[in-house]
């Protein structure tokens, strides 16, 4: 028999995801069965809490937000063939400029102010997380040192520096709690439901057009600059890039940086839109769930967007599914994690039956096997 052929690009950018999805879907049906609740019921109360009314909209949404900047920061990253497992990191130490820059901006007191806040604060948050992940790219293109585990280990030096400026510089006198002043002028960004009351008290703000924004951006320097099409040809064949005259040390660290610099846009959705004020550990795991976005969205803006919106949905759907049924805290992240696990770490399981299915399903495979199943045995 011929060998397997490869997937066409509906099939693999959209079928093999949704039988993912479909057995994630299956096993928490029987996890459910099996604490005695109804599959039916719940998957009923995780869509209407996602997407049945204005505030499980935007709780949906606004998780999403996060997820497209994280999934982003993988994606480019992958293209170049690195796997940055630090956008958690990268997003969490990228509060510090967000917060200096918005708290020196607070009081401004011109109209609008947070207009002119916000785009600084972005560049503010960018350079520190796109130096954050600068560093190891630089580390593995002249020292040899693997991405992979230096953006892990980078992951925990972010978590206690920030600790320390929390606890030693950014908090203020007058309180006890590891945090840093709260922002109450210029700094905020704006929440859409200032503007629609159709999103209720939805934390979902301004930072979702950068999302957009970003996608898009993405999207034109991947497939369309001559920076994209050399980082593709870095992560398909490095020793083509360097015939080609490509520095692929260069383009490392260019790639680790962009990276770096999307996933720190999520201190601008959480920082500056949502606590008005830089707390512990308030990237809440966006960073991680971001390498299944990237995986399940096939490194594409469209594929990652789409797959934000279902990480999205499965956190505030979850969030209802807690509170209308009663199922626990630690069921629903089981739920989540199953969803991770099969559009994610085994987002492969499927691909080698639809490759064979998809080869018989070819003109000249399906007349082969039509030729023996009617062929008549030699007498």
């Amino acid at each position: 028999m011929s060998a397997r052929r490869p997937l066409p690009r509906w099939a693999d950018v959209a079928l093999l995801p949704a039988l993912n999805l479909l057995l994630a879907l299956v096993i928490s049906a029987l996890v459910l069965m099996i604490i005695g609740r109804n599959p039916l019921e719940a998957l009923d109360t995780m869509i209407f809490g996602a997407f049945g009314y204005g505030e499980g909209v935007g709780y949906t949404l606004h998780f999403a937000t996060n997820f497209v900047f994280t999934g982003l920061a993988v994606a480019v990253a992958a293209h170049a063939g690195l796997f940055n497992i630090g956008a958690e990191g990268q997003a969490y130490i990228a509060g510090l400029g967000a917060i200096v820059v918005a708290l020196w901006l607070d009081n401004i007191g011109i109209p609008f102010g947070w207009l002119l806040v916000m785009p600084l604060a972005m560049i503010a948050a960018a350079a520190v997380g796109g130096l954050w992940a600068f560093i190891p790219g630089y580390l593995q293109a002249k020292r040899g040192s693997h991405v992979v585990i230096t953006t892990i280990m980078f992951n925990f030096i972010a978590s206690a520096i920030m600790v320390y400026m929390l606890n030693r510089v950014l908090k203020p006198v007058t309180t006890m709690a590891p945090e840093s002043a709260t922002l109450r002028g210029a700094g905020k960004v704006p929440q859409l439901r200032e503007f629609f009351d159709y999103f209720g008290y939805a934390p979902v703000n301004m930072t979702i057009l950068v999302a957009i924004a970003a996608l898009v951006a993405v999207y034109i320097l991947i497939w369309h600059t001559k920076l994209g099409y050399a980082m593709r040809t870095l992560g398909l064949n490095p020793s083509a890039a360097v015939y080609a005259g490509m520095s692929n040390s260069r383009l490392i660290m260019i790639a680790m940086g962009i990276s770096g610099a999307l996933a720190s846009m999520i201190a601008i959705n959480e920082v500056l839109a949502v606590q008005n004020r830089l707390v512990l550990d308030y990237v809440a795991g966006y960073g991680f769930v971001g390498i299944a976005v990237a995986l399940m969205g096939r490194n594409h803006p469209i594929g990652i967007a789409l797959a934000a919106l279902l990480f999205g949905a499965l956190y505030q759907g979850g969030q209802e599914l807690s509170i209308m049924m009663g199922i626990n805290r630690e069921m629903i992240v089981v739920i989540q994690a199953l969803v991770i696990l099969f559009t994610g770490a085994m987002e492969g399981l499927f691909r080698p039956s639809l490759e064979t299915a998809f080869m018989m399903l070819g003109p000249r495979q399906k007349t082969e096997a039509i030729a023996r199943s009617t062929a008549q045995p030699e007498s």
